[in-house]
């Protein structure tokens, strides 16, 4: 650690420099969890350096994503949790550029806050590298911003982005789809990430009551804390959909962030061909019903809002359906099939 380096009047104006010194040394052994071939850089570095080894990967193609985790962190504060919200962060991202068949390679975090507590920042970045374990790429950079005046002392925001890798040859190619291909649905853990402005609009009454009241568990969400659900860290699904890659021809992948159902799946969708639906075929968590209930909330406006459940989909040729389901059951994942794909030149996703 720098014992250097310190600034009296930068201090008195809010900004504490060894602070943030301190935050790295205690990041460090998180970030070395996520260490994997190709990590050159240490942490301290002005760049994250990663060398790659293409293999077999005759055209390589970089596909980059970037999110952050949204106003989820609001419960984080209250809650004084924030060790999953990193875990978000990375789904964010890495579930983007698996949707093009890419395995995320490496992550790089941004946190800003008020004002640099060294054992929260760990905190957060201890659920950045968990997440990058859970998709097997690197943590090799970052940033932690001390902004007094601009965020609250008690606060932060969070967000990161990734680089992943794919032969141009096996980029996922939506308009190979027909009608007759199926649709898979790779469950959810719960609201992930997304829809959070709403959802505290609809439970304003039990955050402004507190951190006892959201942890109070509820018949309706089966046991379960309103506070604990929501923040459950969102599904990351590279491991499995590249263990799916290998064994199927997917036609095309789509995740369900934000804009749920309605915005998403469309856009995994050629002209000319409609995902049809079937409700029935959903497992709709607990959660969402609550939502919708006491936020009257119409059910169009929750399937264009939320996940409901399905928290990615794939599009797989029917002949490959079983196998597509065996191969996700063995990585652990509940899949099932709930609709197909058929022509419609009027609109790209419908609901029965």
């Amino acid at each position: 650690m720098n014992t250097q380096s310190h600034s009296q009047s930068y201090a008195a104006s809010g900004v504490d420099i060894t602070a943030g010194y301190r935050a790295v040394e205690l990041m460090k052994k998180h970030i070395a969890r996520t260490n994997i071939p190709g990590v050159v850089s240490d942490i301290g570095d002005f760049g994250g350096l990663f060398e790659m080894d293409l293999g077999d990967i005759r055209h390589p193609v970089l596909v980059s994503g970037t999110d952050g985790v949204g106003t989820k962190l609001k419960l984080a504060f209250l809650l004084d949790r924030h060790n999953t919200v990193g875990i978000d962060c990375v789904a964010m991202c890495v579930n983007d550029v698996i949707c093009a068949g890419a395995k995320p390679l490496f992550f790089l975090d941004y946190i800003a806050c008020g004002k640099n507590v060294p054992e929260r920042i760990e905190q957060i970045v201890s659920g950045v590298a968990e997440g990058c374990v859970q998709a097997g790429c690197a943590l090799i950079g970052g940033e932690t911003a001390e902004m007094p005046g601009f965020y609250p002392e008690d606060e932060y925001d969070l967000a990161g982005c990734t680089t992943g890798v794919v032969d141009k040859e096996k980029i996922l190619d939506k308009t190979t789809m027909q009608p007759g291909d199926v649709v898979i649905t790779l469950p959810s853990s719960g609201v992930h990430s997304n829809g959070f402005s709403l959802v505290r609009k609809v439970f304003a009454e039990e955050l402004s009551a507190g951190k006892d009241a959201l942890l109070r568990p509820l018949d309706a969400l089966e046991g379960r804390s309103l506070g604990e659900t929501l923040l459950t860290p969102t599904v990351i699904y590279v491991k499995p959909v590249l263990a799916l890659l290998e064994r199927v021809h997917v036609r095309s992948i789509s995740h369900i962030t934000g804009g749920g159902f309605y915005e998403n799946i469309p856009r995994s969708i050629p002209n000319g061909l409609c995902a049809k639906i079937e409700k029935a075929a959903l497992r709709i968590l607990p959660i969402f019903r609550l939502i919708g209930e006491k936020g009257q909330i119409p059910e169009r406006d929750m399937f264009n809002t939320y996940n409901m459940g399905t928290g990615m989909t794939v599009i797989v040729p029917k002949t490959e359906a079983d196998t597509a389901l065996q191969v996700l059951k063995s990585q652990g994942i509940d899949a099932r099939m709930i609709g197909e794909i058929e022509q419609n030149a009027d609109e790209k996703i419908r609901l029965i």
